[in-house]
């Protein structure tokens, strides 16, 4: 009997564990965590890329070297995560007021069949027109999403259409590149706030 129960417990712990492991890996939403910051240890994050603006250029990390950045990885077709994140985002630049000036703000899409140029531009046109819009190949999106530690996945629909999965965090870079931070999706807007006032007075 004593060992039925055991067997049980460790069954229900693993449960447990395998329930946590697959929720953040299907949301992705705090895979750094909110108070992290560049002194915790983590793997780097951030790197070389190259991708392309919505003017059709080539863009690279040296191209946001200079003011520290709030980087997003999504897609135009996404249904909640990404719009709410990019309101958001341009409700704290908003916010912000001038120093909003001092930052990048940069969405990345991982969605490479659908996205391109022109469709990252028209998408944009609803949000903050600082948000700088980056495509690419989908070489170049898996690279810049590694590079910066971006979980993302293609998850096919029974329509025969497709949706994606990705990491649902803002990426905070000092300006020299360096990891300064996330904001969780749907974090505080007033801690929000004051992660980017940090950001943006960061030297």
């Amino acid at each position: 009997m004593r060992g039925r129960t055991m067997g049980l417990l460790a069954a229900a712990v693993l449960a447990v564990v395998l329930t946590i492991v697959g929720f953040t890996i299907v949301t992705g939403s705090n895979r750094f965590g909110p108070g992290q910051s560049r002194s915790t240890g983590v793997a780097t994050v951030g790197g070389p890329f190259t991708l392309t603006g919505t003017d059709g250029k080539t863009v690279t990390e040296k191209d946001l070297l200079g003011k520290p950045s709030a980087i997003f990885f999504g897609f135009t077709f996404c249904p909640e995560v990404c719009p709410t994140t990019l309101f958001e985002l341009t409700t704290l630049a908003e916010q912000l007021g001038s120093e909003a000036d001092k930052l990048n703000f940069v969405f990345v899409s991982v969605d490479a069949e659908r996205d391109g140029p022109e469709e990252m531009k028209q998408y944009l046109t609803a949000f903050d027109s600082r948000i700088i819009g980056l495509t690419g190949t989908p070489q170049q999106i898996d690279a810049a999403a590694k590079a910066f530690k971006i979980y993302y996945t293609k998850v096919p629909l029974e329509n025969g259409d497709y949706t994606m999965d990705h990491t649902a965090s803002v990426l905070l870079m000092d300006a020299q590149g360096k990891f300064f931070g996330t904001m969780a999706y749907e974090e505080a807007k007033d801690v929000m706030l004051a992660k980017l006032k940090r950001l943006a007075n960061d030297s």
